[in-house]
């Protein structure tokens, strides 16, 4: 049954839009009308995400303008009737579902209506109620339930008719919009129907004090009322900073289409994975020349080390059970973002199949990135220094107490780099008076952070200079004695990943391990043009076998992986992982061992932080800076960043009276 929906002008129509944009509003609203008037759907379906049935990837990497692909929506739906996962694909101009296919055994992500549903009906509990007043807790105005979702407790959790469920905890502000997460309520476990929307019971440890003091940060908290600071003063010496462009930004934008300095990409939103770049090029010297197909953040997950009930299961996988383009903030200008801003709005569903715009999800500038390169002659005295600029494409996500930056930069010199950067709040727990808890840190009298783990996995469909790549491990090695008389040689020995089964890749401290991805083309040299892959910073996975998220969690057990491309092979962690306890995603992907050598390949990076908290992380915390970068290894001939123009001076001489000032 076709299904005729008007759709508005705006960009990303199935009339104007380019195959990689994603879905707009009046798209997805089509969708989910499409998928509500077929007679294979019931009443009881809910809308978990809607977003762009991306097209197959041209073997040209380049989309036929005279013949686009139909746009098409995928669709992630739940029957809560039925307990039961659907996948549909909606042909959008012929208004036609073309597919409905059941999951069974599997949980969705959060539906969007629960996150907010969750907390109302929990306070009606009174075994929740009990709870609250056995710690001195009667106004339940004053309570915040946050509904954590479930992880893996045992077989109880799992498919063969069991609930979709969550398990909330409990934090108690002091006053309306204070800071909750000061006083977590420790012990009370709820374990939630989400299926029903009913309590399924409530787990008590034991009572712990509510810790005493507030942990307020925001404005409206300066001052206690007797007019005394509460935390500290604004500082009076902090002069504005300004950064203008007299002739506006260096970039150009086309809908989705991105031109800056001699790149070129195409910027693309989701609800699962939030930001996503496609089309990653490099104009050199006239010729369009392929980087990235694809790049995302695939899956994270949160472990924490503690084994006290309300958080040794803490494993959060914040994009697959939760969705990171759900959590996407509106961005503030001057705030979040400092310059000539450029942004993208996010469009997203809720679980009717609205479209939910976020205003200014992704925020687009440039940023002057110090000294590009430079050299003086000491002899002639004649100097040469040019200012290296950045790109900067990014998304912040706030999961519950945690927000998530989400930053790719791409360089002058044709390197990239992705960052993380981690801040918001602590999750947090309480502790008798001088405790001194094992598994992690005090920040405030009888408050506590667990020591956890963040792990982050994004995963890159490579095409350097083509589709035809290959990935090779680069070694730093020391030289044999026999051949290294002045014990100071040393060489760098390459080793093929030639197939799937060796996919899975460690990093090695002593021969500063970095892996090359190679085309099948060379460059003027003889050697073959490619990026390499150079870790920031690698951390060890303190994710232990027997552990239920051990499986659940494979990738983080390697920082490197690489397949073959499959376009179904989309999430480390595989599609739905909400209540698994099975291993999914990259081992999985490895399995049928499909060969590697001068193919479609995928490179998967995991990117950690080892959080052993600080006193200094409260009450929110300062950003930690987490990521990787892609640099060029013989892609060019030489440097490409010789041809940046000199940079103009504002002034020379400092004014009189300035105290060597420029103005």
């Amino acid at each position: 049954m076709a299904v005729d929906v008007a759709m508005s002008d705006e960009v990303g129509t199935a009339t104007t839009a380019h195959p990689l944009d994603p879905l707009s509003g009046a798209e997805i609203e089509k969708a989910s009308a499409v998928v509500k008037a077929d007679e294979r759907t019931s009443e009881t379906v809910r809308f978990v995400m809607i977003s762009l049935a991306e097209p197959e990837k041209p073997a040209t990497l380049v989309f036929d303008q005279a013949a686009p692909p139909a746009r098409k929506a995928f669709v992630v739906a739940y029957d809560r009737s039925e307990k039961l996962i659907y996948e549909g694909v909606v042909d959008l101009g012929a208004g036609v579902l073309e597919s409905w296919v059941p999951v069974p055994g599997r949980f969705p992500s959060y539906l969007a209506d629960a996150m907010e549903s969750v907390e109302v009906e929990v306070k009606k509990d009174p075994r929740w109620q009990e709870a609250m007043r056995k710690r001195g807790v009667t106004d339940f105005d004053l309570v915040m339930v946050d509904p954590w979702p479930a992880g893996y407790y045992g077989a109880q959790d799992h498919y063969d008719g069991s609930p979709l469920v969550c398990r909330p905890l409990s934090f108690v502000r002091s006053a309306p919009s204070e800071h909750g997460y000061a006083r977590p309520v420790e012990g009370v476990i709820v374990t939630f129907n989400i299926d029903t929307m009913k309590v399924i019971d409530v787990e008590d440890h034991g009572v712990v004090p509510l810790p005493p003091k507030a942990g307020n940060y925001s404005e409206q908290f300066m001052f206690d009322s007797e007019n005394r600071p509460a935390f500290t003063q604004f500082r009076d010496d902090v002069k504005d900073i300004v950064i203008t462009q007299p002739d506006g930004p260096s970039f150009t934008v086309d809908g989705w289409g991105v031109s800056w300095q001699k790149w070129s990409l195409r910027v693309g939103f989701n609800p699962r994975e939030g930001l996503v770049l496609h089309t990653i090029s490099y104009d050199d010297k006239g010729v369009e020349r392929p980087i990235m197909y694809r790049a995302a953040l695939s899956e994270m997950v949160v472990p924490y080390g503690d084994v006290a009930p309300t958080h040794w299961n803490k494993n959060v996988f914040d994009m697959g059970e939760v969705g990171m383009g759900l959590m996407a903030n509106p961005l503030t200008l001057g705030c979040d973002c400092l310059g000539e801003i450029f942004y993208f709005d996010g469009t997203v569903n809720d679980a009717d199949g609205n479209a939910v715009t976020i205003p200014n999800a992704i925020c687009m500038h440039e940023e002057d990135y110090g000294i590009a390169w430079k050299h003086t002659d000491f002899r002639t005295q004649e100097v040469e220094v040019r200012r290296s600029r950045r790109l900067v494409i990014s998304t912040i996500c706030t999961v519950g107490n945690y927000e998530y930056g989400f930053f790719w930069y791409l360089y002058t010199d044709g390197s990239i780099e992705y960052e993380v950067k981690l801040t918001g709040v602590l999750t947090t727990g309480a502790v008798e008076e001088g405790v001194v808890p094992k598994y992690g840190n005090l920040v405030a009298p009888g408050l506590y952070g667990p020591h956890h783990q963040h792990f982050f996995n994004v995963r890159m469909d490579m095409a350097v200079d083509g589709p035809n790549n290959s990935v090779y491990e680069v070694d730093s090695v020391v030289e044999a004695d026999e051949l290294n008389p002045h014990r100071n040689a040393w060489y760098t020995k390459e080793t093929l990943i030639a197939s799937e089964a060796e996919g899975a890749r460690d990093w090695s401290y002593e021969t500063n391990r970095y892996w090359k991805i190679a085309s099948d083309k060379t460059n003027e040299l003889g050697g073959k043009t490619a990026y390499k892959l150079e870790p920031r910073g690698v951390v060890k996975s303190f994710v232990q076998p027997g552990s239920y998220v051990y499986d659940r969690a494979r990738f983080v057990q390697k920082p490197v992986w690489v397949t073959k491309y499959d376009p179904k092979e989309r999430y480390a962690a595989g599609d739905y992982m909400y209540q698994s306890a099975d291993v999914q995603g990259l081992p999985v992907y490895l399995e049928d061992d499909a060969p590697l050598e001068n193919t479609d390949v995928v490179v998967w990076y995991t990117v950690g932080t080892h959080h052993i908290v600080r006193p200094e992380d409260w009450p929110v915390m300062p950003c930690a800076y987490i990521g990787f970068h892609l640099k060029p290894v013989g892609f060019f001939d030489g440097n490409p960043a010789l041809d940046l123009p000199p940079t103009t001076a504002a002034c020379h001489t400092p004014a009189p009276g300035s105290n060597g000032h420029c103005h």
